[in-house]
């Protein structure tokens, strides 16, 4: 009997960060705190080498491996090489608040990589096993994450809290998957959609076990009504695990609905797309109506990360190939668009003293003008005022909306971003127009201050030349 031996090569990328991931974990075991620069530089060494592997070794069509558990395609090289590099971005930002806050350790870059790789398996994923794998890895990462630093006691609160809806929200998922490996045999996402073409799609056990899956779908998100984790986890973590985690889960997040929701269960697009639609009213209509009324910037922005999910979810329930672009493009404007704002608030610290209030923000022109230009560039955009990306995004997504006939939806959406304008503006008026409670100029090292520029300007240059991003977003779902 001849041994054939499996192309490995769709997956060194993912092998590539295990091996560097845990060669990381036994060197920081070795190294005294004032060596923690090793650290950080394995970990970004690691991230180059990822974006290496997967440059190299990108696809142009979809390829199968490992018996279908896993896919290499181009939307997931794309994906997988915005995610090394919003992680190296957290990383860069994140260096000098752990060292002033002494929390510079090794274990918050050896978990932010197995999280990442969490997500790398999750964008790659061709089954409903390989995509629970990839979950759980996040998911675990992450709730240690946010209690990392352990003499918080708000911070231990918030990863209970995000633990047990959490365990809830992955058993929902793992229920729905049973049911619909029970009626259709398979955990493969091909053979899902396959079975379900020549399938009784208003089965009751198979609804059900779409239900329990969009509701695993829409806590991963942090969609109302399954939100509640996401305030209490922005304002309890450490700035520097609350950027992470408001950043590149969402693409695992996109990735998990496109894999499972299109990929498996396209024909039930029926049952879905209802789905959908009501999880995406309620977080816009919910997220912007109770960020206006929040007066600590990291709750704020959960509750704008609520709203900008349901745009998300909008361009997914289009169930059309622009709809799928336009959700994905909106998620890369929205990681680009988060990390600038956390960043800031990360420039804005120091030690002894964390940015929390909106109240922080007061007078910030007269501290600091450039930092106020950026973060001007940043809440606009986010406002969805052109010409920035996020003016764009939110564009594309209406427009999407309209095409398939959904305009109540566009409509309704459009006036809930003019609602949202309100919360966004009054950080600017509070920077521009009010005096500043701090006399102190912000200190930043130099390479953090061109990041943070170079982020703010990435924000606008996205927002006039739109075309380049989203014709990538196009063709990976052509």
């Amino acid at each position: 009997m001849n041994f054939v031996s499996p192309d490995l090569s769709p997956a060194y990328a993912e092998m590539f960060v295990l091996t560097m991931t845990c060669l990381v974990l036994v060197v920081d075991a070795f190294l005294r705190d004032s060596q923690r620069g090793i650290t950080y530089t394995l970990s970004m060494l690691t991230l180059v080498g990822a974006a290496v592997i997967t440059s190299q070794f990108g696809v142009d069509a979809r390829i199968s491996a490992f018996s279908d558990h896993f896919i290499s395609d181009p939307m997931g090289d794309i994906l997988k090489l915005v995610v090394y590099a919003t992680t190296a971005v957290v990383f860069l930002y994140s260096r000098d608040y752990l060292r002033r806050n002494d929390i510079f350790h090794g274990e918050f870059f050896v978990l932010a990589l197995f999280a990442m790789l969490g997500i790398m398996v999750m964008v790659s994923a061709g089954s409903l096993l390989s995509l629970y794998l990839g979950l759980e890895l996040l998911s675990l990462s992450l709730y240690a994450l946010v209690a990392f630093q352990r003499t918080s006691t708000q911070g231990a609160e918030a990863a209970m809290k995000y633990f047990v809806l959490g365990a809830i929200a992955s058993g929902c998922l793992l229920y729905g998957i049973s049911l619909l490996y029970g009626m259709t045999g398979t955990i493969s996402l091909s053979g899902l959609a396959e079975n379900l073409t020549t399938a009784d799609q208003f089965s009751l056990p198979l609804l059900f076990g779409l239900a329990f899956v969009v509701v695993g779908l829409a806590f991963k998100f942090g969609a109302v009504p399954f939100h509640a984790w996401v305030p209490d986890v922005y304002q309890g973590a450490p700035t520097a695990v609350t950027l992470f985690i408001a950043s590149a889960p969402k693409i695992a997040a996109f990735a998990l609905a496109i894999r499972l929701l299109v990929d498996g269960l396209g024909d039930l697009q029926g049952g879905w797309q209802d789905m959908l639609t009501a999880l995406a009213v309620l977080s816009i209509v919910f997220g912007n109506l109770v960020a206006i009324v929040q007066t600590n910037i990291k709750r704020m922005l959960a509750y704008s990360t609520i709203s900008h999910v349901g745009f998300i979810l909008l361009g997914i329930l289009t169930g059309s190939q622009e709809g799928y672009a336009a959700a994905m493009y909106y998620t890369i404007a929205y990681v680009v668009m988060t990390t600038g704002a956390f960043g800031m608030i990360m420039v804005l610290s120091r030690k002894g003293f964390e940015v929390e209030q909106l109240d922080d923000f007061k007078g910030l022109n007269t501290r600091s003008p450039w930092l106020a230009g950026l973060m001007l560039m940043i809440i606009f955009s986010m406002a969805g005022i052109p010409p920035f990306v996020g003016f764009y995004a939110k564009l594309t997504v209406l427009m999407g909306l309209v095409e398939v006939g959904l305009t109540w939806l566009a409509v309704l959406a459009l006036v809930f971003s003019v609602v949202g304008a309100f919360y966004y503006l009054r950080v600017v008026k509070l920077m521009y127009f009010d005096d500043p409670l701090d006399q102190g100029k912000p200190e930043a090292a130099t390479d953090i201050r061109v990041l943070l520029s170079a982020n703010a300007i990435l924000v606008l240059l996205l927002g006039v030349f739109p075309d380049g991003l989203m014709s990538l977003c196009i063709k990976v779902f052509q």
